[in-house]
Protein backbone atom coordinates (compact mmCIF):
# COMPACT_ATOMS: atom_id res chain seq x y z
CA UNK A 1 0.00 0.00 0.00
CA UNK A 2 1.29 3.47 -0.88
CA UNK A 3 2.27 6.14 1.24
CA UNK A 4 -0.61 8.17 -0.71
CA UNK A 5 -3.08 5.43 -0.40
CA UNK A 6 -2.29 5.17 3.42
CA UNK A 7 -3.41 9.10 3.68
CA UNK A 8 -6.20 8.79 1.50
CA UNK A 9 -7.66 6.13 3.74
CA UNK A 10 -6.33 7.65 7.28
CA UNK A 11 -8.24 11.18 6.02
CA UNK A 12 -11.29 9.44 4.99
CA UNK A 13 -11.41 7.92 8.49
CA UNK A 14 -10.73 11.30 10.69
CA UNK A 15 -12.69 13.17 8.21
CA UNK A 16 -15.90 10.74 7.86
CA UNK A 17 -18.21 12.86 10.22
CA UNK A 18 -18.32 14.90 6.64
CA UNK A 19 -17.23 12.56 4.18
CA UNK A 20 -20.15 12.73 2.46
CA UNK A 21 -20.70 16.33 1.73
CA UNK A 22 -17.25 15.93 0.62
CA UNK A 23 -18.16 13.98 -2.43
CA UNK A 24 -21.66 15.10 -2.83
CA UNK A 25 -20.99 17.15 -5.76
CA UNK A 26 -23.94 20.04 -5.12
CA UNK A 27 -21.79 21.22 -1.93
CA UNK A 28 -19.07 23.79 -2.49
CA UNK A 29 -17.34 24.13 0.64
CA UNK A 30 -17.67 22.67 4.06
CA UNK A 31 -17.29 25.02 7.28
CA UNK A 32 -16.70 23.50 11.03
CA UNK A 33 -17.12 25.91 13.63
CA UNK A 34 -16.39 23.58 16.47
CA UNK A 35 -17.43 19.88 16.54
CA UNK A 36 -21.36 20.37 16.82
CA UNK A 37 -22.00 23.07 14.15
CA UNK A 38 -20.74 22.31 10.56
CA UNK A 39 -22.31 24.20 7.56
CA UNK A 40 -22.38 23.60 4.34
CA UNK A 41 -22.30 25.74 1.10
CA UNK A 42 -24.41 25.00 -2.01
CA UNK A 43 -25.23 27.24 -5.38
CA UNK A 44 -23.86 30.05 -3.28
CA UNK A 45 -26.10 29.80 0.02
CA UNK A 46 -24.86 28.48 3.28
CA UNK A 47 -27.12 25.42 5.22
CA UNK A 48 -26.52 24.30 8.56
CA UNK A 49 -26.19 20.36 8.64
CA UNK A 50 -27.13 17.75 11.30
CA UNK A 51 -23.30 16.44 10.93
CA UNK A 52 -21.15 16.85 13.77
CA UNK A 53 -17.82 15.45 15.16
CA UNK A 54 -17.71 13.20 18.14
CA UNK A 55 -15.96 15.35 20.25
CA UNK A 56 -13.19 18.75 20.16
CA UNK A 57 -10.61 16.04 20.09
CA UNK A 58 -11.37 13.92 17.21
CA UNK A 59 -11.88 17.08 15.22
CA UNK A 60 -8.54 18.49 16.52
CA UNK A 61 -7.02 15.11 15.70
CA UNK A 62 -8.43 15.41 12.28
CA UNK A 63 -6.84 18.63 11.19
CA UNK A 64 -3.26 16.73 12.55
CA UNK A 65 -3.42 14.33 10.01
CA UNK A 66 -4.60 16.41 7.41
CA UNK A 67 -1.63 18.65 8.69
CA UNK A 68 0.88 15.30 8.55
CA UNK A 69 -0.08 15.11 4.96
CA UNK A 70 1.14 18.06 3.60
CA UNK A 71 4.41 17.64 5.95
CA UNK A 72 3.08 20.47 7.59
CA UNK A 73 2.81 21.53 11.49
CA UNK A 74 -0.40 23.27 13.78
CA UNK A 75 -0.11 23.91 17.18
CA UNK A 76 -0.59 26.76 19.81
CA UNK A 77 2.44 28.44 18.71
CA UNK A 78 1.50 27.96 14.78
CA UNK A 79 -2.41 27.69 14.97
CA UNK A 80 -3.28 28.59 11.16
CA UNK A 81 -3.02 26.11 8.86
CA UNK A 82 -3.12 25.89 5.15
CA UNK A 83 -3.04 22.44 3.40
CA UNK A 84 -4.73 20.61 0.77
CA UNK A 85 -6.61 17.16 0.75
CA UNK A 86 -5.43 14.32 -1.77
CA UNK A 87 -8.11 14.96 -4.15
CA UNK A 88 -6.60 18.63 -4.28
CA UNK A 89 -9.43 20.25 -2.07
CA UNK A 90 -8.53 23.63 0.16
CA UNK A 91 -8.12 23.20 4.00
CA UNK A 92 -7.83 25.71 6.20
CA UNK A 93 -7.76 25.56 10.02
CA UNK A 94 -7.37 27.47 12.49
CA UNK A 95 -6.83 26.00 16.81
CA UNK A 96 -7.56 27.13 20.02
CA UNK A 97 -6.37 29.61 21.06
CA UNK A 98 -7.02 31.84 18.56
CA UNK A 99 -10.22 29.81 17.61
CA UNK A 100 -12.23 30.89 20.59
CA UNK A 101 -15.35 28.58 20.07
CA UNK A 102 -13.54 25.40 19.39
CA UNK A 103 -11.10 23.98 16.40
CA UNK A 104 -12.15 25.73 12.72
CA UNK A 105 -12.01 24.27 9.99
CA UNK A 106 -12.36 24.90 6.54
CA UNK A 107 -12.72 23.17 2.99
CA UNK A 108 -12.99 24.47 -0.22
CA UNK A 109 -13.56 21.71 -2.52
CA UNK A 110 -11.19 21.03 -5.34
CA UNK A 111 -13.46 21.08 -9.08
CA UNK A 112 -12.29 18.04 -10.88
CA UNK A 113 -13.59 19.63 -14.07
CA UNK A 114 -11.05 22.72 -15.37
CA UNK A 115 -13.46 25.01 -16.71
CA UNK A 116 -12.46 26.48 -20.38
CA UNK A 117 -13.66 30.07 -21.78
CA UNK A 118 -16.17 28.04 -24.00
CA UNK A 119 -17.66 26.46 -20.91
CA UNK A 120 -18.11 29.81 -19.32
CA UNK A 121 -19.67 30.89 -21.94
CA UNK A 122 -21.89 27.50 -21.89
CA UNK A 123 -22.99 28.33 -17.98
CA UNK A 124 -23.81 32.02 -19.25
CA UNK A 125 -20.86 33.51 -16.48
CA UNK A 126 -18.90 34.82 -19.86
CA UNK A 127 -20.44 35.81 -23.15
CA UNK A 128 -19.04 35.11 -26.63
CA UNK A 129 -17.83 38.20 -27.26
CA UNK A 130 -16.17 39.00 -23.85
CA UNK A 131 -14.23 35.35 -24.23
CA UNK A 132 -13.08 35.98 -27.57
CA UNK A 133 -11.69 39.11 -25.86
CA UNK A 134 -9.89 37.83 -23.57
CA UNK A 135 -8.40 35.29 -25.38
CA UNK A 136 -7.11 37.86 -27.35
CA UNK A 137 -5.47 39.61 -24.33
CA UNK A 138 -3.47 36.26 -23.31
CA UNK A 139 -2.29 35.77 -26.43
CA UNK A 140 -1.20 39.55 -26.65
CA UNK A 141 0.72 38.72 -23.36
CA UNK A 142 -1.65 41.20 -21.84
CA UNK A 143 -0.95 41.05 -17.81
CA UNK A 144 -4.23 40.16 -16.01
CA UNK A 145 -5.53 40.42 -12.58
CA UNK A 146 -8.78 38.39 -11.50
CA UNK A 147 -10.75 40.41 -8.66
CA UNK A 148 -13.38 39.45 -6.34
CA UNK A 149 -14.12 38.34 -3.16
CA UNK A 150 -13.81 35.26 -1.10
CA UNK A 151 -16.19 32.44 -2.93
CA UNK A 152 -16.48 34.52 -5.85
CA UNK A 153 -14.31 31.76 -8.14
CA UNK A 154 -11.13 33.41 -8.60
CA UNK A 155 -8.93 30.37 -9.15
CA UNK A 156 -11.62 28.83 -11.38
CA UNK A 157 -11.61 31.72 -13.61
CA UNK A 158 -8.02 32.18 -13.67
CA UNK A 159 -7.59 28.57 -14.53
CA UNK A 160 -10.20 29.20 -17.68
CA UNK A 161 -8.18 31.91 -18.50
CA UNK A 162 -5.18 29.89 -18.50
CA UNK A 163 -6.14 28.11 -21.17
CA UNK A 164 -6.08 30.17 -23.87
CA UNK A 165 -1.74 30.50 -23.33
CA UNK A 166 -0.28 29.00 -25.93
CA UNK A 167 0.64 25.15 -25.65
CA UNK A 168 4.24 26.09 -26.49
CA UNK A 169 4.82 28.42 -23.38
CA UNK A 170 6.75 27.52 -20.50
CA UNK A 171 4.74 28.07 -17.50
CA UNK A 172 5.57 28.66 -13.61
CA UNK A 173 2.62 28.32 -11.17
CA UNK A 174 3.27 29.31 -8.44
CA UNK A 175 0.71 28.92 -5.57
CA UNK A 176 0.51 28.55 -1.35
CA UNK A 177 -1.45 25.30 -1.43
CA UNK A 178 -1.37 23.82 -5.37
CA UNK A 179 -5.16 24.08 -6.30
CA UNK A 180 -4.02 25.39 -10.43
CA UNK A 181 -3.84 22.42 -13.09
CA UNK A 182 -2.85 24.10 -16.37
CA UNK A 183 -3.52 22.18 -19.76
CA UNK A 184 -0.31 23.01 -21.08
CA UNK A 185 2.54 20.02 -21.27
CA UNK A 186 5.68 22.64 -20.66
CA UNK A 187 4.15 23.60 -17.15
CA UNK A 188 6.37 23.96 -13.52
CA UNK A 189 4.30 23.83 -10.19
CA UNK A 190 6.09 25.30 -7.42
CA UNK A 191 4.53 25.67 -3.89
CA UNK A 192 5.19 27.47 -0.84
CA UNK A 193 6.64 25.67 2.30
CA UNK A 194 6.21 25.59 5.91
CA UNK A 195 8.72 26.31 7.77
CA UNK A 196 9.27 23.69 11.21
CA UNK A 197 9.46 24.78 14.32
CA UNK A 198 12.93 26.20 14.40
CA UNK A 199 12.23 27.74 11.61
CA UNK A 200 13.95 25.80 8.85
CA UNK A 201 12.92 24.59 5.68
CA UNK A 202 9.98 27.47 4.91
CA UNK A 203 9.69 28.90 1.41
CA UNK A 204 7.23 31.90 1.09
CA UNK A 205 5.75 32.68 -2.31
CA UNK A 206 8.24 35.45 -2.48
CA UNK A 207 10.83 32.72 -2.46
CA UNK A 208 9.53 30.92 -4.68
CA UNK A 209 8.83 33.53 -7.32
CA UNK A 210 12.50 34.67 -7.34
CA UNK A 211 13.03 31.33 -7.82
CA UNK A 212 11.14 30.80 -10.85
CA UNK A 213 13.08 34.36 -12.55
CA UNK A 214 15.83 31.75 -13.25
CA UNK A 215 13.38 29.07 -14.61
CA UNK A 216 13.27 30.81 -18.23
CA UNK A 217 9.64 31.06 -17.29
CA UNK A 218 7.44 32.50 -20.76
CA UNK A 219 4.64 33.22 -18.00
CA UNK A 220 4.68 32.90 -14.77
CA UNK A 221 0.45 32.85 -13.35
CA UNK A 222 0.42 33.07 -9.11
CA UNK A 223 -1.91 31.85 -7.65
CA UNK A 224 -3.22 34.72 -5.41
CA UNK A 225 -0.73 37.46 -4.03
CA UNK A 226 -0.89 38.14 -0.62
CA UNK A 227 2.00 39.83 0.54
CA UNK A 228 5.31 41.78 -0.69
CA UNK A 229 5.68 39.05 -3.27
CA UNK A 230 3.34 41.68 -5.25
CA UNK A 231 6.44 43.66 -5.47
CA UNK A 232 8.39 41.07 -7.01
CA UNK A 233 5.86 40.09 -9.43
CA UNK A 234 5.13 43.59 -10.54
CA UNK A 235 8.88 44.29 -11.24
CA UNK A 236 8.55 41.30 -13.44
CA UNK A 237 5.48 41.70 -15.65
CA UNK A 238 7.35 45.26 -16.33
CA UNK A 239 10.80 44.16 -16.95
CA UNK A 240 10.09 41.46 -19.62
CA UNK A 241 7.69 38.54 -18.43
CA UNK A 242 5.01 40.35 -19.73
CA UNK A 243 1.24 37.89 -19.37
CA UNK A 244 1.62 37.31 -16.17
CA UNK A 245 -1.88 36.18 -14.11
CA UNK A 246 -3.19 36.88 -10.68
CA UNK A 247 -5.71 36.80 -8.46
CA UNK A 248 -5.97 39.53 -5.87
CA UNK A 249 -9.12 40.16 -2.89
CA UNK A 250 -10.83 43.41 -3.87
CA UNK A 251 -14.50 44.33 -4.63
CA UNK A 252 -13.53 46.59 -7.63
CA UNK A 253 -10.53 46.75 -10.05
CA UNK A 254 -9.81 50.52 -8.26
CA UNK A 255 -9.72 48.49 -4.51
CA UNK A 256 -7.27 45.35 -6.81
CA UNK A 257 -4.88 48.02 -8.03
CA UNK A 258 -4.80 50.05 -4.56
CA UNK A 259 -4.57 46.31 -3.13
CA UNK A 260 -1.45 45.42 -5.33
CA UNK A 261 0.13 48.46 -4.23
CA UNK A 262 -0.17 48.35 -0.48
CA UNK A 263 1.23 44.71 -0.52
CA UNK A 264 3.92 45.85 -2.70
CA UNK A 265 4.69 48.07 -0.06
CA UNK A 266 5.17 45.45 2.68
CA UNK A 267 7.99 43.96 1.47
CA UNK A 268 11.62 44.38 2.08
CA UNK A 269 12.35 46.39 -0.03
CA UNK A 270 11.92 50.38 1.07
CA UNK A 271 10.14 52.19 -1.78
CA UNK A 272 7.56 55.37 -1.84
CA UNK A 273 4.29 55.11 -2.41
CA UNK A 274 4.17 56.98 -5.59
CA UNK A 275 7.00 54.75 -6.78
CA UNK A 276 4.81 51.96 -6.30
CA UNK A 277 1.63 52.89 -7.45
CA UNK A 278 3.81 54.42 -11.07
CA UNK A 279 4.70 50.47 -11.51
CA UNK A 280 1.52 48.92 -10.43
CA UNK A 281 -0.27 51.60 -13.24
CA UNK A 282 2.59 50.23 -15.69
CA UNK A 283 2.38 46.62 -14.89
CA UNK A 284 -1.32 45.59 -14.87
CA UNK A 285 -3.06 46.06 -17.99
CA UNK A 286 -6.55 44.12 -17.21
CA UNK A 287 -8.83 43.57 -14.09
CA UNK A 288 -11.15 40.93 -14.58
CA UNK A 289 -13.60 41.50 -11.89
CA UNK A 290 -16.08 38.49 -10.23
CA UNK A 291 -19.26 39.33 -8.00
CA UNK A 292 -21.31 36.99 -6.08
CA UNK A 293 -25.09 38.09 -6.24
CA UNK A 294 -26.70 38.25 -3.09
CA UNK A 295 -29.94 38.10 -4.98
CA UNK A 296 -29.53 34.11 -6.30
CA UNK A 297 -26.19 33.10 -4.85
CA UNK A 298 -24.39 33.04 -8.39
CA UNK A 299 -20.88 33.70 -9.66
CA UNK A 300 -20.43 36.51 -12.36
CA UNK A 301 -17.80 38.31 -14.19
CA UNK A 302 -19.46 41.85 -13.21
CA UNK A 303 -16.54 44.09 -15.76
CA UNK A 304 -13.44 43.70 -17.79
CA UNK A 305 -11.76 47.14 -17.47
CA UNK A 306 -8.77 48.36 -18.49
CA UNK A 307 -5.96 50.28 -16.33
CA UNK A 308 -3.86 52.80 -18.62
CA UNK A 309 -1.92 54.77 -16.09
CA UNK A 310 -1.96 57.24 -13.87
CA UNK A 311 -3.18 61.04 -14.10
CA UNK A 312 -2.55 63.43 -11.36
CA UNK A 313 -1.13 60.14 -9.21
CA UNK A 314 -4.26 58.33 -9.76
CA UNK A 315 -5.25 55.42 -11.79
CA UNK A 316 -7.37 56.01 -15.03
CA UNK A 317 -9.46 52.81 -15.57
CA UNK A 318 -12.17 52.14 -18.96
CA UNK A 319 -14.62 49.93 -18.80
CA UNK A 320 -14.63 47.45 -21.84
CA UNK A 321 -16.88 44.55 -20.88
CA UNK A 322 -19.97 45.53 -18.43
CA UNK A 323 -22.90 42.92 -17.00
CA UNK A 324 -25.86 44.13 -17.90
CA UNK A 325 -28.97 42.55 -16.11
CA UNK A 326 -31.61 41.34 -17.63
CA UNK A 327 -34.30 40.41 -14.85
CA UNK A 328 -35.09 36.74 -13.67
CA UNK A 329 -35.54 33.30 -15.25
CA UNK A 330 -38.71 30.84 -14.68
CA UNK A 331 -36.56 29.53 -11.73
CA UNK A 332 -36.09 32.84 -10.27
CA UNK A 333 -32.02 33.28 -10.92
CA UNK A 334 -31.16 36.83 -12.47
CA UNK A 335 -30.03 36.76 -16.05
CA UNK A 336 -27.69 39.18 -17.62
CA UNK A 337 -24.84 39.62 -20.20
CA UNK A 338 -21.42 40.74 -20.16
CA UNK A 339 -21.42 43.37 -23.04
CA UNK A 340 -19.14 45.49 -24.42
CA UNK A 341 -19.24 49.41 -23.47
CA UNK A 342 -18.31 50.67 -26.85
CA UNK A 343 -14.95 51.69 -25.74
CA UNK A 344 -11.34 49.86 -27.36
CA UNK A 345 -8.81 49.09 -25.16
CA UNK A 346 -5.71 51.49 -25.75
CA UNK A 347 -3.57 48.82 -26.93
CA UNK A 348 -6.04 47.84 -29.98
CA UNK A 349 -3.71 48.04 -32.70
CA UNK A 350 -1.91 45.07 -31.19
CA UNK A 351 -3.65 42.73 -32.46
CA UNK A 352 -2.90 43.76 -36.19
CA UNK A 353 0.66 43.98 -35.05
CA UNK A 354 0.91 40.57 -33.68
CA UNK A 355 -0.93 39.07 -36.98
CA UNK A 356 -4.49 38.00 -35.26
CA UNK A 357 -6.83 39.66 -37.31
CA UNK A 358 -7.91 36.93 -39.49
CA UNK A 359 -8.75 34.80 -36.08
CA UNK A 360 -10.88 37.67 -35.00
CA UNK A 361 -14.89 37.31 -35.49
CA UNK A 362 -16.88 38.94 -32.60
CA UNK A 363 -14.84 41.61 -31.81
CA UNK A 364 -13.00 42.94 -34.84
CA UNK A 365 -14.16 47.06 -33.86
CA UNK A 366 -11.98 46.55 -30.83
CA UNK A 367 -9.19 46.22 -32.73
CA UNK A 368 -9.05 47.82 -35.48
Amino acid sequence: MSREAIFEASLAFFLSPVQAFLEDPTVTEVMVNGCDAIYVERQGRLSRTEARFDSEDSLLTAVHNVAQYVGREIDENRPVLDARLPDGSRVHAVIPPSARQGTYLTIRKFSREVFELDHLVRLGSLSAVAREFLDVCVRLHKNLVVAGGTGTGKTSLLNALSTAIPAEERIVVIEDSSELRLQQPHTLYLEAQQADTRGRGGLSIRDLFRASLRMRPDRIVVGEVRGGEALDMIQSMISGHSGSMTTVHASNPRDALVRLETLSLMSDVEIPVYVARAQVASAIHLIVQLTRLSEDGSRRISRITEAHGLEQDRYQFRDLFVLQMRGRDQRGRLQGELEPTGLAPTFAAEAAEQGLLDQIRLTRELWT
